[in-house]
């Protein structure tokens, strides 16, 4: 599966595109999630915005500050609407992250922020 190679990264450096085609560079954290990849967001990250007028990716291991530690891959990006596709993976970072996750989850259900949350799933192209 073309996902595999992320599957052990802590983090991913997502590029999403703006209108005007210029690329944006953030790292997320990832998990697999059956042939896709799952991250999260705040519904109003641009990263999201951008997602949503362009579906096209790209990522790359990367460090916490999102330099890059390998090759590029490009595919496309979706934000999930479905609450079970949502509920998946939700699970599936928790199994890779656990308790940052549930930290994570803590301080975003305290600051009320958890509900303005986005899962997107990354789809890599065929290396």
């Amino acid at each position: 599966m073309p996902q595999e190679p992320y599957a052990d990264a802590r983090y991913i450096n997502l590029e999403t595109f703006r209108k005007n085609g210029r690329g944006v560079k953030t790292p997320v954290w990832c998990a697999p999630c059956g042939d896709e990849i799952a991250i999260f967001s705040e519904r109003k990250a641009g990263k999201v915005k951008r997602l949503r007028n362009d579906t096209r990716i790209r990522v790359a291991r990367c460090d916490v500050r999102g330099k890059v530690r390998g090759e590029w891959c490009e595919g496309q990006g979706r934000i999930v609407e479905s609450a079970e596709e949502e509920k998946r993976a939700y699970e599936a970072l928790h199994r890779k992250y656990g308790w940052q996750m549930a930290m994570a989850d803590f301080f975003s259900t305290l600051s009320g922020r958890i509900k303005g949350r986005a899962v997107v799933m990354l789809r890599l192209d065929d290396a």
